[in-house]
C-alpha cells in the first residue's frame, strides 16, 4: 500500500494508525484556534484540520501553522482559491470534497500546486454530497457511488501527474460507511483516512464510530481514524484513542478490564475503576490491569492480567498473573495497585 506523509506523520505502508481531529472554534481567531490545537496535542492527536470559509481563514493559516505543534490540513470546500492560498501559507495537507469543487480545471490547479508544494491531497468523499446523477448511474448503491466518486477524482489528479492521495468515504449511514470503505479497500492502494459523518453527539457519536471504525480496523482496513462528536474535540481524540486500544492499537498502554459489580461485590469497584483509570492514563506501559469485584471474577477469570486486584469484604487482594500476592485494605487500593504499576 502507498505511504503518504502529512508533514512528519506518516499513513498507510504499515504505519501506525494516526488520529485526527478538527478544530471547532473559528480559524480567523489564531489565538483560539493554536489554544485548541495545543489541548489536542495533549491528548493524543496526530493531524488537525481546520475550516477554510474564506480568504481570512487561508489568511490564518500562516501564523497557525508556525505556532502549531501538528500538522495542519486545510478542510477546503467550493472555492479551490482558498486550497491554493493555504498551500502558500504552509499547511501540510489539503482535503476536498469532490462533489463541490467546481469542475476539473479547478482540481488540477490544486494538484499542480499541492505537488509543488510535495504535500497530500485527500479526496473526502461524503455520501451527502455526490456528484449530480452519479447515485442514479450506480443504481441506488450509495457506497459504491461513493468509490466511483472518488475513482473520478483520483483520475483528475493522476492526469495532472499527481498520486500523493488519501482517501475519505464517509457517510452518516453506519453501515454504508462500512460497504464504501471496503470496496475502496478492494480497488485502491491509497491510504484511507476513516470516519462515520455527523455520527452525533457523544454517546450515540461514539458508538457509531466504535462500530464503522472499528469492525474496518479489526478487518486491516483503514490507516488514519477521525471520530466525529458534537462536543469538545479533545473528546474525539479520547474516543478515538479507545478504539485503538480495544483493537491493541495504541502503542504502550494500560489496558484497563473491569467487571460490571453484581450483588457480591462489596467493595466500591465503581469508584475505584474510574480513580484508577484516571491515575493510569499517561503511564506508557503494556499492561493489562485488572480491577474485579470479586473473587469469582478476581485471580481465576483474570488471570491473564499483568496485575490486578480483587474485591472482599471492604479490602482487595492484589494478584499478578492469577496469583495472590497480598492483601489491601479498601482506602489503598488504587494507592497500591498504582505503586506496583510504576513498578514493574
Amino acid at each position: 500500500m502507498k505511504k503518504v506523509f502529512i508533514n512528519n506523520i506518516a499513513i498507510g505502508g504499515g504505519e501506525p494508525i494516526a488520529i485526527q481531529s478538527m478544530l471547532n472554534v473559528p480559524t480567523t481567531d489564531i489565538g483560539l484556534a493554536v489554544s485548541q490545537i495545543n489541548r489536542l496535542y495533549d491528548a493524543g492527536c496526530d493531524i488537525v484540520r481546520l475550516a477554510v470559509p474564506d480568504d481570512k481563514a487561508a489568511d490564518a493559516m500562516a501564523e497557525i501553522v508556525k505556532q502549531s505543534p501538528l500538522p495542519i490540513v486545510a478542510d477546503i470546500h467550493f472555492d479551490y482559491r482558498l486550497a491554493l492560498k493555504c498551500i502558500d501559507n504552509g499547511v501540510s495537507k489539503i482535503r476536498i470534497n469532490p462533489g463541490n469543487l467546481g469542475g476539473e480545471e479547478r482540481a488540477a490547479a490544486v494538484a499542480k500546486a499541492a505537488s509543488a508544494a510535495n504535500i497530500p491531497i485527500r479526496i473526502g468523499v461524503n455520501g451527502g454530497s455526490l456528484e449530480e446523477g452519479l447515485l442514479e448511474k450506480c443504481n441506488g448503491d450509495l457506497a459504491r457511488a461513493m468509490v466511483e466518486s472518488a475513482r473520478r477524482h483520483i483520475d483528475i489528479l493522476n492526469k495532472n501527474n499527481f498520486d500523493d492521495i488519501v482517501l475519505s468515504m464517509k457517510s452518516s449511514d453506519v453501515k454504508t460507511t462500512i460497504n464504501a470503505y471496503r470496496l475502496a479497500r478492494e480497488e485502491f492502494d491509497y491510504p484511507l483516512h476513516l470516519g462515520v459523518t455527523e455520527a452525533g453527539t457523544t454517546e450515540a457519536g461514539i458508538v457509531k464510530s466504535a462500530i464503522g471504525i472499528g469492525s474496518l480496523l479489526a478487518d486491516g482496513i483503514g490507516d488514519t481514524i477521525r471520530v466525529s462528536l458534537t462536543d469538545d474535540p479533545v473528546k474525539e481524540v479520547e474516543a478515538a484513542a479507545q478504539i485503538l486500544k480495544a483493537l491493541d492499537m495504541y502503542g504502550d498502554c494500560i489496558n484497563i478490564v473491569s467487571c460490571p459489580t453484581c450483588g457480591r461485590t462489596k467493595i466500591d469497584l465503581i469508584k475505584i475503576a474510574n480513580e484508577v483509570n484516571d491515575a493510569v492514563k499517561n503511564i506508557r506501559k503494556k499492561l493489562k490491569v485488572a480491577v474485579m469485584g470479586c473473587v469469582v471474577n478476581g485471580p481465576g477469570e483474570a488471570s491473564d492480567a499483568d496485575i490486578g486486584i480483587a474485591g472482599g469484604d471492604g479490602c482487595a487482594v492484589l494478584f499478578k498473573k492469577g496469583n495472590i500476592i497480598g492483601k489491601i485494605a479498601e482506602d489503598k487500593i488504587v494507592e497500591t495497585l498504582v505503586e506496583e504499576i510504576n513498578k514493574m
